[in-house]
């Protein structure tokens, strides 16, 4: 501590100060409180809300509301929050972390923040880390809010959507951080609005916040799945495009040349235009697609799949060129830099052109399986209007909780001082030494009574410390994390008398271990760390489980110089110590030199795990801001809004966007190339081409905006056709949500193929994240333009008759969590059948000489 901490006090306890007052009346409010019967308690509820409505704020209500929870809480668990408790409920409620210690009861704290924030009615989410402690918590904690009226719900990995949007719309919902993720990433993947089953995300409090907020950050939330289109589509494609004959569109464009229809002459089934990169189909290529596919109408928005692929299909022949463009090596195509003329591993062409190529030069043809939907842990919770967490350890991250998350912690102190004693850790040159010297401390604590709890970093761990406690005949049990219920019930028994329990860290987290009274006299539990974690966050909650309440305990960490955190970080320089010291084998050392190098090389690590997760934030942001246009104007549709605007912003667009990439600002009318701009306007939006006569005596702005006025008066026509307006509202709701959510599903593959491609930059002294940001807008500028090209050119060949309905592009095969979900140990249904039972079949024989025999 600081000169200016030791007279001003920590930001902590300075904080703590401020609240106090607050707390006091939260107290004095407990005769009041008291005197209420049920009935009157519970009316409370009512009364906050008509107040809130009446223009009061959540802030005048808090004294009130959190001495309601209290009085409830004794009424209904026995469980009466102290000062402390509501110091933390104060921090929780502000958007803050509140760090409290092991034990101190902070699943009980939550009840007062989200108590509180549900009276405004737009939904309280209390996050856990697994299903165990989210049904847990909602079964055990949820009995004070619904005994104040309020509705719980439980969201769990089992639930099908009915389930999960009833637990969503319940006044306060306990459910897993990945659950919540993949439920917001769903939402905005359906395709009607009765599908959704979250509301918005309103406030959070997020239980293990460092867990969900800082561990989990690294992996972002992914859904895959399998593309509407088979690869074989790309396949069968490119066979008719081979079949395909190029033409030439030939003749001069003027007005009478126009009205007697023979503007221009074109001939075989397709035409391309080189400049532009532009492929077109003919009259008769159209026929012939038609004809190939036994489809009737190739402009059916249900053939959106087969004219864009005939379409790459056509171009990966006749526009791109192998060894010039690309590069064929290894059976994978390869892009060559235009401007370098390097190969550009990692990267890809986009919106299918690549698959296209790979099929016109006979290698796989790669991701059936595609990216459907991620967010980053980071962007997701940002999306609360308000957020909160707890934890028994948060300082240690603080910096990244205020950079990345804009929450500050404070420290809660603890109701009851803390008696545990926190020895100095125990090295030995090697790992034979120190598992020896570790399963010595446990036979020697286990010989008086002393519980101990042994917490490793790896299985592989674990097992061996279990062996070596079998050969001395020593009881005990062993947690490796795979198992929520069954670690809870095994972790709360660590306390008992005589107990051995071996942990993975992460076991059992978020469950109290009791003391009874034989153990408390043996000093309570005993702590043993196999080593030091990279983090020192996991060392204090190991510490931390025990001294809960002011129990005695102590704790220990061994560790040896093989080990991976000394042998990455100094070992060499810490072994010259030793030998300068003269320790021998099976010598313990306790040094304060020794204990500053592992924690130097635990800050160490922390650090370079805090440059990955901001690196992974500061690339996905790029993502996020392209994600919020989309699943904006998903929801637009979804939502019944009219796209009418959005389609004739979507043709002025078209036009000025064409005409720009045709005529230059300074050319002449006689430098017009029209054939150019026919080819690539007409396939979009059916107008009659442009002439030469059309464009006399007229500007560039003057063509686009004659242009614009056809364009809207051709889509009136069409308009004019449907006996309903309603009728094509719906129909431009339904080709834009299948346009969008086609293009979206690419571009995501497509900027995870360029995130994987583009640390290769760096060899070129490039910026990858500058490099990544000005890919990643470009693609996203390609995208919303084909969005916009694809939805005309369906909506103006659209016929009345067609019926046309919404479906999903993409069938969800899974997540990234699906292997991580834990699933609970299989129960027996029925009664076992042992060998000298009676047999189930009825026989009158024992179950060993009838079917147990053939079992």
């Amino acid at each position: 501590m600081n000169l200016i901490q030791k007279v001003l006090g920590t930001h902590s306890e300075r904080e703590v100060k401020m609240i106090k007052p607050l707390v006091k009346k939260v107290e004095a409010l407990r005769p009041t409180m008291q005197a209420l019967s049920d009935e009157e308690l519970r009316d409370k509820t009512k009364e906050y809300k008509k107040r809130l409505a009446d223009g009061e704020t959540l802030d005048d209500l808090l004294p009130e509301a959190f001495a309601t929870v209290r009085e409830a809480g004794k009424r209904v668990l026995d469980m009466e929050h102290y000062p402390v408790q509501i110091i933390g409920g104060i921090i929780l409620h502000q958007g803050r972390i509140a760090e409290m210690k092991t034990g101190e009861g902070k699943t009980l704290v939550s009840t007062l923040p989200a108590y509180l924030n549900a009276l405004e009615g737009k939904g309280v989410h209390i996050v856990t880390v697994n299903d165990y402690l989210a049904h847990r918590d909602a079964e055990w904690m949820g009995k004070v809010h619904e005994f104040l009226g309020l509705k719980v719900g439980c969201v769990l990995n089992s639930m099908d959507n009915d389930e999960r949007r009833d637990a969503y719309n319940c006044d306060i919902t306990y459910v897993t951080n990945n659950e919540l993720g993949f439920d917001y990433l769903r939402d905005n993947m359906v395709i009607y609005k009765e599908q959704l089953v979250q509301r918005d995300l309103h406030y959070a409090i997020i239980d293990e916040v460092d867990s969900v907020l800082i561990d989990e950050a690294r992996t972002p939330l992914i859904i895959s799945g399998q593309s509407g289109k088979s690869t074989k589509l790309y396949e069968v494609c490119d066979i008719l495009a081979r079949q395909l004959e190029r033409g030439e569109a030939s003749g001069e464009v003027t007005k009478m040349s126009a009205i007697m229809g023979e503007e221009i002459i074109e001939t075989g089934d397709f035409v391309v235009n080189e400049k532009d990169k532009v492929v077109n189909l003919t009259e008769d290529g159209v026929k012939k697609v038609e004809k190939f596919f036994q489809i009737e109408n190739l402009a059916d928005p249900d053939n959106l799949e087969i004219q864009h692929n005939i379409n790459l299909a056509l171009r990966a022949h006749n526009l791109m060129f192998r060894d010039q463009d690309y590069v064929v090596k290894d059976d994978e195509v390869l892009i060559v830099d235009e401007f370098t003329g390097r190969i550009m591993p990692g990267r890809r062409y986009s919106d299918g052109l690549h698959q296209a190529i790979e099929a016109k030069e006979h290698v796989k043809v790669k991701r059936e399986s595609k990216t459907l939907a991620t967010i980053t842990f980071q962007n997701f919770f940002n999306k609360y209007t308000k957020k909160s967490g707890m934890t028994g350890t948060a300082l240690t991250e603080e910096k990244e909780f205020r950079d990345i998350y804009g929450m500050d912690v404070v420290e809660i102190p603890t109701n009851r001082p803390v008696a545990r004693k926190d020895a100095d850790d125990a090295v030995y040159m090697t790992k034979k030494e120190k598992f020896h010297a570790v399963v010595d401390s446990i036979e020697e604590a286990h010989a008086k009574g002393q519980p101990v709890l042994v917490g490793t970093i790896t299985i592989e761990t674990s097992e061996l410390i279990s062996s070596m406690l079998k050969k001395r005949g020593i009881q005990h049990k062993v947690l490796n994390a795979k198992f929520h219920e069954l670690e809870a019930e095994i972790v709360a028994e660590a306390g008992v008398h005589g107990a051995v329990t071996i942990a993975t860290n992460m076991a059992g987290r978020g469950t109290d271990i009791k003391l009874d009274d034989d153990s408390k006299a043996a000093g309570g539990l005993k702590i043993i760390g196999t080593e030091r974690h990279e983090s020192r966050r996991i060392d204090n909650q190991l510490r931390g489980r025990s001294g809960r309440q002011g129990d005695p305990g102590e704790s220990r960490f061994f560790i040896s110089l093989e080990d991976d955190l000394m042998r990455l970080f100094g070992s060499e320089r810490l072994m010259s110590v030793f030998k300068s010291l003269g320790v021998s084998e099976n010598e313990q050392i306790e040094h304060k030199m020794l204990s500053s190098a592992i924690e130097k090389a635990q800050k160490k690590i922390e650090s370079n795990n805090y440059g990955i997760r901001k690196n992974l934030l500061e690339y996905d942001q790029v993502n996020n801001e392209q994600r919020e246009i989309i699943y904006k104007e998903r929801r637009r549709v979804l939502d019944g809004e009219s796209m009418r605007d959005s389609i004739y912003k979507m043709i002025t667009d078209i036009v000025d966007n064409t005409v720009d990439m045709c005529i230059a600002d300074d050319a002449d009318n006689e430098e017009w190339d029209l054939n150019e701009l026919n080819s690539l306007l007409n396939p979009i939006i059916p107008l009659q081409p442009v002439t030469k006569e059309d464009i006399k005596k007229i500007k560039k702005n003057q063509l686009k905006q004659n242009l614009k006025e056809k364009a809207v008066k051709l889509y009136e026509t069409k308009e004019a056709e449907f006996p309903e307006p309603e009728q094509l509202r719906e129909l431009e709701r339904v080709i834009l949500l299948k346009v969008i959510d086609r293009k979206w599903m690419d571009h995501i593959d497509d900027m995870d193929q360029l995130r994987q491609g583009i640390g290769l930059q760096a060899y070129g002294q490039r910026d990858p994240l500058v490099e990544y940001k000005m890919s990643g807008y470009e693609m996203f500028d390609t995208m919303s333009a084909g969005i916009q090209e694809d939805t005309l050119r369906l909506l103006y060949h659209v016929r009345i008759e067609q019926k046309v309905e919404r479906e999903e592009v993409a069938k969800v095969t899974g997540t990234n969590k699906d292997d991580s979900e834990v699933k609970g140990p299989v129960r027996r249904t029925s009664e076992k059948v042992y060998p000298n039972d009676p047999c189930p079949c009825g026989s009158g024989k024992k179950y060993k000489q009838c079917c147990g025999r053939r079992a």
